[in-house]
């Protein structure tokens, strides 16, 4: 990426410092988390509220630190950020927990970044935190994950060259969908109304929701797919102009997640990745040309984990815009981005 005229640098820190605060470290998505750190060279600490799962969890590193740490309890969340460069939030639902973690961001002065699916606390961040962020020096990214992150990315490189877009479609394919007891828990409380982008601007998701079919590269073949929109509508809504933006799911994974019955994920290998395999396409259409860009991997969860590990290394090395509240796609070189995740966490093709 080149240096760009307008950023905000970050605040001047120890570029030694290695330690990154993972809170909501015994959660799924937080033990990727903590394995991907470890294996680039970073120092977890681990946090979270309930002492015995953080020190069950401590057992497997012997040499990680543990700092009890509440959302309700701000001078223990100070504790835990002391001494870091940033922090991962990693226990939602993202509604309850993002605003009180940021808030000890921005008092310690590190970095934030959060995996959250849901639309409006990521709309709120932008809408709260944006100057403080750059008053404090920190860069803030919130929905570096599958859901949000990714798309946001690969809508970024179809629009390469483009000042806008009359319209792009988001397709989302899961074999399966084994959902963790957090995503349930956010499932239930995350009443809010799902929006899209239409006329330029959000707008509350039509009810019913469109279907339609989608062709997909590989595998997966064709799909039928109904509206569902995460957080990307949030991402791609602060930085990228485009008439119209539709994003789908096929209909497997939902009868999953609303099925009670159905288990956890299920660990397949070393790693603690499980079966699961996604595909997520983008279509970018623009005075009747159209571009397409797809990626492939495995286990929504885990690939969260390089996603961001991925983004706070270009924070730290100076390979971003700098301070501020940021949709990836804006603050990274989302080309330079995606290739540095093949072909390790997924594959992806333009």
């Amino acid at each position: 990426m080149q240096t760009d005229p307008t950023a905000t640098p970050v605040a001047a820190r120890d570029i030694a410092n290695r330690r990154v605060c993972v809170f909501g470290a015994y959660g799924h998505t937080g033990r990727f988390v903590i394995a991907r750190l470890l294996e680039r060279g970073w120092e977890p600490v681990l946090s979270g509220r309930d002492p015995g799962r953080l020190n069950a969890l401590a057992a497997a590193y012997p040499r990680s630190t543990v700092r009890v740490a509440s959302v309700d309890d701000p001078r223990s969340l100070d504790r835990a950020l002391q001494g870091t460069v940033a922090v991962f939030n990693c226990a939602g639902p993202f509604s309850e927990t993002a605003e009180p973690v940021i808030e000890a961001a921005l008092r310690a002065g590190v970095h934030y970044l959060d995996p959250a699916a849901e639309q409006q606390p990521v709309l709120a961040v932008f809408e709260r935190h944006a100057e403080a962020a750059v008053r404090a020096g920190i860069a803030i990214v919130p929905a570096m994950a599958f859901y949000g992150g990714l798309a946001d990315l690969l809508v970024s490189v179809a629009m390469e060259g483009w000042s806008e877009a009359d319209c792009v479609d988001i397709a989302i394919a899961l074999d399966s969908w084994h959902p963790t007891e957090g995503s349930r828990i956010t499932g239930r409380r995350n009443t809010a109304r799902r929006v899209v982008i239409a006329d330029g601007v959000l707008q509350p998701l039509a009810d019913p929701p469109a279907q339609r079919a989608w062709t997909f590269d590989g595998a997966f073949g064709e799909q039928e797919m109904v509206a569902v929109p995460f957080s990307e509508m949030s991402l791609i809504s602060r930085h990228l102009r485009i008439d119209r933006v539709d994003s789908f799911l096929n209909l497997t994974p939902l009868r999953d997640i609303r099925n009670p019955d159905t288990p956890p994920p299920v660990a397949v290998d070393d790693s603690g990745r499980s079966s699961q395999v996604f595909a997520i396409e983008v279509s970018a259409r623009r005075n009747g040309s159209e571009r397409r860009i797809g990626a492939q991997g495995r286990d929504i969860y885990a690939v969260t984990a390089p996603l961001l590990v991925e983004a706070l290394e270009r924070i730290v090395s100076g390979r971003s815009r700098g301070a501020g509240v940021w949709a990836p796609g804006a603050t990274f070189d989302a080309r330079d981005f995606m290739a540095s995740l093949a072909p390790q966490a997924l594959q992806w093709s333009a």
